[in-house]
């Protein structure tokens, strides 16, 4: 069975940095797309980075700022995250489009973290 496992949220100050990593575990067959999505209270879930083997997009708030990488040999994602603001202050999602051993292509998310940016 395969499973997302988020870590490395928490609070922060404006200006500050936090990496947030994402381990993907289970028999993985392959792994096509790997992203970060965020909520804030009383908004829609919104995409934040993606990686594929292509390269990377960004949300155009966040360009500049965080960076998304992803380590193949583990299964491991990353969302680096500087000069955090108040804004930037939700929960975190880790999502990924994989195909499991002896399965069909699926979504699978991750249970998501918590992010605080406040002085």
């Amino acid at each position: 069975q395969v499973q997302l496992e988020e870590s490395g949220g928490g609070l922060v100050q404006p200006g500050g940095s936090l990496r947030l990593s994402c381990a993907a575990s289970g028999n993985i067959f392959d792994i096509y797309t790997m992203d970060w999505y965020r909520q804030a209270p009383g908004k829609q879930r919104e995409l934040v980075a993606a990686i594929t083997g292509a390269g990377t997009t960004y949300a155009d708030s966040v360009k500049g700022r965080f960076s998304i990488s992803r380590y193949n040999a583990k299964n491991t994602f990353y969302l680096q995250m500087n000069n955090l603001k108040p804004e930037d202050t939700a929960v975190y999602y880790c999502h990924a489009d994989l195909r499991a051993t002896g399965d069909t292509r699926k979504d699978y998310w991750g249970q998501g973290t918590q992010v605080t940016v406040s002085s």
